[in-house]
């Protein structure tokens, strides 16, 4: 069958089919025996899926977690970034340091006091293409084919598909309304160990946690930490939205305490713009070498321009002025998503109250899967991405994730009036 036939079937086809004839129809060609088993455990991201079909024109999108630009000074940013090019073009567009550039990363240790880590080094600072890349390097550097991690239940779509492409076994520890169940932890890593697996590292996001808005409770902190290094695993910190809290001060990091028994990964791609794809690693004094090292394999060096851009951002910008309007604006709308599910959100549906991020949770009654609603919403004209995409299991999933971040208030409010019904016509149905 052809990409057009295809195309044109695609309007009347179920999505699994579609993807069953495609793989029939490029499973024959030669090079097919050329792949790598790791590149059979490579999966088109269901996000970046749902991405794409929210850019057509009507329909609301609760579904991707973007920052809202348009509250950035971009005229200003416009003239420093020509002035970068124009002054020290020579040095922007030239190969650089492939740990990334001194001032960026003294700069970055300045936006993790903020957060709450105030021992940390630049020289152990690795500039990254966003902290996608850095999971990437850290399980590289940790993980042989059938090594564990373990992850909270649910976790980050984008840690998923690393792991899945490194053929890492992904065990879930279960989460409550205080994240991430310290009891559970060391249950799991017992019956693990038990079994004989080598566990390498627990990849949590305590702040905010994408899907599912859920903060690790002060209290569970330290001692999650404790778990972890009394069975010689690692932690793997991500914390793209720490400094996105509503109100009060940021909880402190995991790594804070625990300068040699966290890698703990940051991002300016949600406090200021995810198209630099500008992160980094705060990495252990005695892995910094060999995480560095590969690191550098993969992207040679960070972008320089990149990276100059923001160094000028946080000299000769308020981005503590800017952090606080982004919390403003996403409190905002996050209340007006909470206030529309009260009101439309039929009997036995159930939603996460985020403290700060992007995110919002939402579990149906036992029996409904999410995922082919996700075809009827479009059609009802709303978006969202459903819960199996945020875990290893292939089992059907009653959950589903909403964004906020992006949407103002008011296409929210419309957004789960469309959503209703159908969540109302799948219960009805159970």
């Amino acid at each position: 069958m052809s990409h057009e036939t295809l195309d044109a079937a695609a309007g009347t086809l179920p999505a699994e089919a579609i993807d069953a004839i495609e793989r029939a129809a490029t499973s024959a060609h030669r090079h097919e025996e050329l792949f790598s088993e790791r590149a059979a455990n490579i999966r088109q991201s269901a996000v970046r899926d749902v991405f794409d079909i929210s850019m057509r024109p009507g329909l609301v999108s609760l579904a991707g977690g973007s920052p809202y630009l348009q509250s950035l000074p971009l005229d200003r940013l416009a003239a420093t970034a020509a002035k970068i090019i124009a002054e020290d073009g020579l040095t922007a567009l030239q190969y650089g340091s492939g740990q990334g550039s001194e001032e960026l990363r003294t700069q970055i240790c300045e936006v993790m006091a903020a957060e709450g880590i105030t021992d940390a080094l630049p020289q152990n600072v690795v500039i990254t293409a966003g902290s996608q890349s850095a999971q990437d390097v850290a399980t590289k550097v940790f993980c042989n084919p059938g090594d564990v991690v373990l992850v909270e239940d649910p976790t980050y779509v984008g840690a998923l598909n690393t792991f899945e492409a490194y053929q890492v076994q992904v065990e879930t520890v279960e989460m409550d309304d205080e994240g991430l169940v310290p009891e559970q932890l060391e249950a799991r890593i017992a019956a693990l160990q038990l079994a004989g697996k080598n566990i390498k590292f627990l990849y949590t996001i305590p702040n905010f946690n994408n899907p599912s808005g859920i903060t690790l409770a002060a209290g569970r902190r330290q001692r999650i930490v404790d778990i972890c290094r009394s069975a010689n695993i690692l932690v793997v910190e991500d914390n793209p939205y720490g400094l996105l809290r509503f109100s009060g001060e940021p909880l402190a990091p995991l790594r804070a305490a625990n300068p040699d028994d966290v890698i703990y990964m940051g991002s300016f791609s949600k406090i200021f713009a995810p198209g630099l794809r500008i992160g980094w690693a705060l990495v252990p004094e005695h892995l910094q070498r060999r995480y560095y090292l590969a690191a550098e394999a993969v992207t040679l060096c960070p972008p320089a321009f990149n990276q100059m851009l923001v160094s000028a951002y946080l000299r000769d910008y308020d981005w503590r002025g800017q952090i606080e309007t982004y919390r403003g604006l996403y409190a905002e709308r996050c209340a007006a998503l909470l206030a529309a599910l009260e009101e439309h959100m039929p009997p036995g549906t159930t939603w996460t109250r985020p403290e700060g991020g992007f995110f919002v949770w939402v579990t149906l009654p036992e029996g409904v899967d999410t995922y082919p609603l996700l075809r009827k919403a479009i059609d009802a004209g709303v978006v969202f991405i459903p819960g199996a995409a945020f875990t290893p299991s292939d089992d059907p999933s009653n959950k589903l994730r909403l964004a906020f971040s992006a949407v103002p208030p008011e296409a929210i409010a419309e957004g789960v009036r469309r959503l209703a019904p159908v969540l109302q016509q799948a219960i009805a149905a159970l």
